[in-house]
């Protein structure tokens, strides 16, 4: 295993984003379970020597790690592609999508050239949104407010969905457009929009995933894209959005995200701009022209984000490039039976908040930390915003 440096890093080692890579595709692993467990045993390689015997404390029999073998070959197969995996932390990681809740810890990059990698970097990004069934006059709005916003230094980002996002995209061309992806670095959905994806990859565009490669998005898997369509953008613009649409869905995550939501209001009369006219209603910004956008999205612009300085974040404690020799506290490596009954006592299918938890069951920080990730590991623990828990139900896993 190799040394750690003292000091933050700005990239992965190989041997690393090997590791990171095994863990974040093992069982039950998500993004907020990764970074719990990469704090608590301080790199991904301690965490995944360590998976099959905290599943098991869990109550989970036999535990799925990613292989080495299966990571090697993904990595192989996204170098075959020209994708890249990015890291959080690393220079290219946009840094708007490093601020949100839980964001991924690898984001798989696809793009002409290595370099235009660097595109996600952008802080002047903005999302535009509707509609696929959308009308001629949609499209032609989303098209002049793609192309306007492009001239004027933004870059677009949409799902390469029919309709609004596929006008988004087509008007952004030639000044770099990305789209985020449902399924895998290399699974273009739908298929109808393989020639406006190669476009975008022969200009300077780009897409991003979080997704394993070859995976073939399902219905679950389009909030969590949608999450990064906001999280990497200033701003959520929504042209015809139907009341219960997935682009609802992306302005919901807008605003917890603390983004800028803007609507283009439509007929009353038109089912599909339902829901823009109501989150209009509830304090969205009115947009009718390109002016509209820059007048709101200006202040914006020139807020300034910390400077990211590596593999580190200013809330979140990255310890594996830190030197684990000078951690002052090292965390459990395993909690008694009393305290883990207790907790498993405690919970149940009604969510209840962590703090409250702590409280009744007397147990340390670290230690409900621990249990918690063994439950979670084991696939009986779910986690609720914004930051409660529950026990799922044996027959629901």
């Amino acid at each position: 295993m190799e040394t750690a440096t003292k000091s933050r890093a700005p990239h992965l080692s190989d041997t690393q984003r090997l590791a990171w890579l095994r863990l974040i595709r093992s069982e039950n692993v998500g993004p907020r379970t990764f970074r719990e467990l990469l704090n608590h045993f301080g790199s991904a390689q301690a965490a995944l020597d360590a998976l099959p015997e905290l599943s098991r404390r869990g109550g989970k029999k036999s535990y799925r790690l990613f292989s080495k073998d299966k990571a090697e070959a993904e990595l192989a197969a996204l170098y075959k592609i020209g994708a890249r995996l990015i890291a959080l932390g690393e220079p290219a990681y946009p840094p708007l999508l490093r601020h949100i809740d839980a964001p991924p810890p690898l984001l798989a990059v696809r793009a002409r050239d290595p370099l235009q990698q660097e595109l996600t970097g952008t802080q002047k990004t903005l999302a535009i949104i509707g509609a696929r069934n959308c009308s001629a006059a949609g499209a032609k709005f989303a098209t002049q407010l793609a192309g306007q916003l492009s001239t004027q230094g933004f870059t677009i980002i949409s799902g390469l969905a029919r309709g609004i996002d596929s006008a988004a995209h087509y008007a952004a061309l030639s000044s770099g457009t990305i789209a985020a992806f449902a399924g895998g670095i290399d699974t273009v959905y739908p298929k109808e929009n393989l020639e406006l994806f190669s476009s975008m990859i022969a200009t300077n565009g780009a897409a991003i995933s979080e997704m394993p490669i070859s995976w073939q998005p399902r219905a679950r898997d389009f909030p969590r894209r949608n999450r990064l369509i906001s999280g990497m953008s200033l701003g959520v613009i929504l042209i015809e959005a139907a009341e219960k649409s997935g682009s609802l869905h992306t302005a919901r995550y807008a605003l917890e995200q603390n983004r800028e939501i803007l609507a283009v209001p439509g007929s009353p009369l038109d089912p599909r701009s339902v829901g823009a006219n109501k989150l209009i209603q509830q304090g969205a910004a009115l947009v009718q022209s390109v002016d509209d956008v820059l007048d709101i999205m200006e202040p914006k612009i020139s807020m300034s984000l910390p400077l990211h300085q590596g593999i580190e974040e200013p809330t979140i404690c990255w310890p594996e490039l830190d030197n684990p020799d000078t951690n002052s506290s090292s965390p459990p490596l395993n909690a008694n039976e009393q305290d883990r009954l207790a907790v498993i006592d405690a919970l149940s299918e009604t969510p209840i908040d962590q703090d409250e938890l702590l409280r009744f069951t007397g147990v340390s920080l670290q230690t409900l930390q621990l249990i918690l990730l063994e439950i979670e590991l084991a696939g009986r623990l779910e986690r609720h915003k914004p930051n409660k828990l529950s026990m799922i139900h044996a027959g629901t896993t």
